[in-house]
């Protein structure tokens, strides 16, 4: 039995279920592969180390002590040793957007993220280069655009944008993908004009007159503004795809959460997730797009559904704490950071209002989809949690089964005590972005004075009865779930500030909500998530185990192999 966790048939396709083979026993079963000589972190209660495991036929068949274990080897198993290092389930990361990812691969797209140009002169400096080797006309788009991490860049308005490529499209996309900015040229050639209708649950900004001024709030206006660079041409679709299905295997995940999806696009995601064999991919698709017959689970789509299938609806009911977007119920503080961001005293809004989350749910609820909203503030919390409560009513009272719904919030930051009890009453789940902590930590409490302390409460959440998963929203921040587990039991920033210490939680806490309890999220508990006979030989290699080492140190552990069905498909470097 995995931790909290209850036996939920209902959770899983019969397809899935039924497709779980019993476990060979007895010697001489003949196992592929057996790895033993390091702790074994199961994430089962029942038993949460083990000597050995073995692997037939891409899945676990024996879990336990290695003489036990060892009587399935038959003449032609490998026997891994471990040689003291840790083995663990491949890393779940529940919330992730692998099909944005792969867009930021593409051709006239200059990256800009912390992690390549970590200051404001190295942005400027990358994005005038790129300008200037442009050929005359070529659309650009530059993506990672964030000020807070880079004090010293400027609002990219579009005058600012025009004088910068007179010759050239250029859109900017905010790091969040919650804002972007566009020169005359891509306002042009994104055929956004004083007619062009906002797109639900987000718009164009405009002057007094009606006229766009280049900025653009929350998805899909962001993306329609960012233009033709992140629409990747279809010929080099799959091999950018299938490099940023890799970057997730080398970091440890086996498992992710497409939580954008365009259903346009989910022929592509689907068969390039099982031609690559790298990660599974569960999907969920935007809800301000239409569902596509020909992208949906069930449909012609020829996709493995263990490794591929669409099971929810995303709606974004706030937006961005870094643009202003967020829906608090307190405005941003008057501080000096504050105001260079232009956010002083705002309080942000809701993209909907209580009674269209409402009927977006009711219709999830309805078509059996999984439904997952981002909420932020705790204003858009109330909204949602409202929304969410009356949905629930309404299905049940037109005698839909809501037994197991797991609706999800998204991301929770400013998520109070009682929110997260609300939350817990109505059978939700949360999905908490911990990188803020580690990477916006320090300039919380200049937005959000004391309320920030306690930004994104896993404590909390956990004591409130949730089940939760620890995210990266890559690519907003890259995928790195140790670097999560670290901030969820530190709570540390970047600088070494402690923000709440008493939100902390245990390292076998934080294990759980990337591996087991986020495979619940994703209705995959079943398959996958920990180690145990009968699920997917889905693996990470660390070089130690983080239960063992100094709560501080755990960011620092080093991925040595990812195994996908118990296949080699990643390392650091690969």
């Amino acid at each position: 039995m995995t931790p909290g966790a209850t036996p939920t048939p209902a959770s899983t396709p019969a397809s899935i279920a039924g497709a779980i083979p019993d476990p060979p026993t007895g010697a001489g079963a003949g196992a592929e592969t057996i790895f033993l000589g390091g702790p074994i972190v199961t994430m089962d209660a029942e038993r949460s180390t083990a000597e050995a495991l073995a692997v037939a036929a891409g899945r676990i068949v024996a879990v336990g002590e290695a003489e036990a274990v060892l009587a399935h080897r038959g003449p032609a198993t490998e026997v891994v040793d471990l040689a003291g290092r840790a083995l663990l389930p491949g890393f779940v990361e529940a919330h992730g957007h692998p099909m944005i990812g792969m867009s930021f691969r593409g051709d006239g797209v200059i990256d800009v993220r912390a992690a390549i140009c970590p200051t404001a002169e190295s942005v400027l400096r990358t994005v005038r280069a790129a300008v200037a080797a442009a050929p005359v006309g070529m659309p650009l788009t530059v993506v990672g655009w964030e000020e807070l991490l880079r004090p010293g860049l400027p609002e990219p308005h579009r005058a600012w944008l025009d004088a910068l490529a007179p010759r050239n499209p250029l859109a900017v996309l905010h790091n969040s993908a919650h804002s972007a900015w566009a020169n005359s040229l891509a306002l042009a050639a994104a055929g956004v004009d004083a007619a062009t209708p906002d797109p639900e649950g987000s718009h164009f900004v405009r002057d007094a007159l009606g006229e766009p001024t280049g900025r653009a709030e929350e998805l899909p206006a962001t993306l329609m503004l960012a233009g033709a660079p992140l629409d990747v041409a279809p010929e080099r679709a799959p091999a950018l795809l299938a490099a940023e299905l890799a970057a997730y295997a080398a970091a440890g995940v086996t498992t992710v959460g497409e939580l954008a999806l365009d259903p346009a696009q989910g022929a592509l995601l689907a068969g390039v997730t099982a031609s690559e064999g790298r990660v599974r991919v569960r999907a969920y698709r935007m809800s301000n797009r239409p569902r596509a017959v020909a992208s949906g689970v069930g449909s012609a789509v020829p996709a493995d559904p263990e490794m591929y299938r669409e099971i929810g609806v995303k709606l974004w009911a706030d937006g961005s704490p870094w643009v202003g977007t967020i829906a608090a119920s307190f405005p941003y503080a008057d501080t000096e950071t504050a105001r260079r961001l232009g956010v002083a005293g705002a309080r942000g809004c809701c993209n909907y209002t209580a009674a269209e989350v409402e009927a977006l749910c009711a219709a999830g609820l309805r078509a059996g989809e999984q439904v997952a909203v981002h909420a932020q503030g705790d204003a858009a919390l109330d909204l949602v949690l409202d929304a969410v409560a009356a949905a629930l009513e309404g299905a049940i009272a037109a005698g839909v089964d809501v037994g197991d719904h797991r609706i999800r919030l998204e991301h929770c930051c400013l998520m109070t005590p009682e929110q997260f009890r609300r939350a817990a009453d109505l059978g939700l789940t949360c999905s908490l972005f911990l990188a803020h902590v580690r990477y916006w930590g320090d300039a919380i409490g200049e937005l959000f004075g004391e309320r920030g302390e306690r930004w994104t409460a896993a404590r909390s959440a956990l004591d409130a009865g949730l089940r939760i998963s620890l995210h990266n929203d890559v690519p907003v921040t890259p995928s790195e779930p140790l670097a999560n587990v670290h901030a969820a039991v530190t709570r540390r920033t970047r600088s070494g500030r402690v923000l709440a210490p008493e939100e902390r939680i245990s390292v076998e806490e934080a294990l759980a909500a990337v591996t087991i309890d986020a495979a619940w999220q994703l209705r995959s508990e079943r398959e996958l998530g920990s180690l145990e006979p009968g699920k997917h030989a889905d693996l990470v290699e660390l070089t130690d185990d983080p239960r063992a080492v100094d709560p501080e140190a755990i960011d620092g552990i080093g991925v040595v192999r990812t195994w996908l069905a118990g296949r080699p498909v990643g390392a650091r470097g690969a």
